[in-house]
């Protein structure tokens, strides 16, 4: 009797050990696997064919599932915290009541998904993104263009290139935030707390920060055309080293702070605010 070359069915089994040997699981084929309730904090399933699996109550915190196909996947009530789905394929998927904070969804296909009771607070999306229809995603606390964040606490987040152009963060807390390179034309962060934060290299075209704290906001390189920037609380120690598109009224403006503001010391950047305008 001849020996039939059929490979042996992927099991759950397989992919633990598959994951906890290291192997490379890329272009691998494991739709359909109940996987629910399994732990896989950290495992990189990226570029793989997961479409109809069961990841329900699972753990998959700071998991790598870029440009994996979960086409009709399930997630209920799982732990998706942190997780990378750039360009993932989540079309149909069930995701209701799953832990998204802080998920990386930019140019994640969300089609007809279930985002009942979703939970989005800080997760990236951008304008790839693709929502289920009717999906109030720019106020699901979710970070990314047209964001309503107002009040929101953003402290420290990591921000790096997103975009957000047009987003809504008048009163938002965002001290010591990463916005380097950030694309921020239109945004609004009047009244909002910036202290420490990072522009360098941001595009802030038009954008308003009337009333906003800027203490020690490094700016340098950051793109300042039509920004607006009347009754700031503070520039202490903020740096508008070789900032672009700064107009002379913003200049004055700047320059005509309190001698205490101009003369704090950047204790990132080592220079002065008045030393940083006398060099942008």
């Amino acid at each position: 009797m001849t020996a039939s070359n059929t490979p042996k069915p992927f099991t759950p089994a397989d992919l633990l050990r598959s994951l906890a040997a290291g192997e490379d699981l890329s272009g691998k084929t494991l739709e359909n696997l109940d996987l629910a309730g399994c732990d896989f904090y950290g495992a990189n399933l990226s570029n793989t064919h997961l479409s109809g699996a069961n990841f329900d109550r699972a753990i998959l915190i700071r998991a790598e599932l870029q440009n994996t196909d979960l086409r009709d996947a399930s997630f209920l009530d799982a732990d998706l915290r942190g997780i990378d789905l750039r360009h993932a394929n989540l079309s149909n998927a069930n995701l209701q009541n799953a832990y998204l904070n802080r998920a990386n969804l930019m140019g994640a296909n969300l089609s007809n998904a279930n985002l009942t009771g979703v939970k989005l607070q800080l997760a990236l999306y951008d304008r790839h993104t693709i929502w289920p229809d009717g999906f109030a995603y720019r106020k699901s606390g979710a970070v990314g263009p047209g964001a309503q964040l107002s009040g929101a606490y953003l402290n420290t987040a990591h921000l790096r290139g997103a975009d957000l152009k047009g987003a809504n963060f008048l009163g938002a807390y965002l001290s010591g935030a990463d916005l380097t390179g950030a694309n921020l034309e239109g945004a609004s962060l009047s009244g909002a707390n910036l202290q420490k934060a990072f522009f360098t290299g941001a595009y802030l075209h038009n954008a308003r920060l009337n009333n906003a704290e800027l203490q020690q906001v490094d700016f340098r390189a950051a793109d300042l055309t039509g920004v607006e920037l009347n009754n700031l609380q503070s520039i202490a120690g903020a740096d508008f080293y070789r900032v672009r598109g700064l107009s002379e009224s913003n200049r004055a403006l700047l320059k005509g702070r309190d001698s205490k503001e101009l003369d704090t010391w950047n204790p990132f950047t080592r220079r002065t605010t008045r030393e940083s305008l006398a060099r942008s």
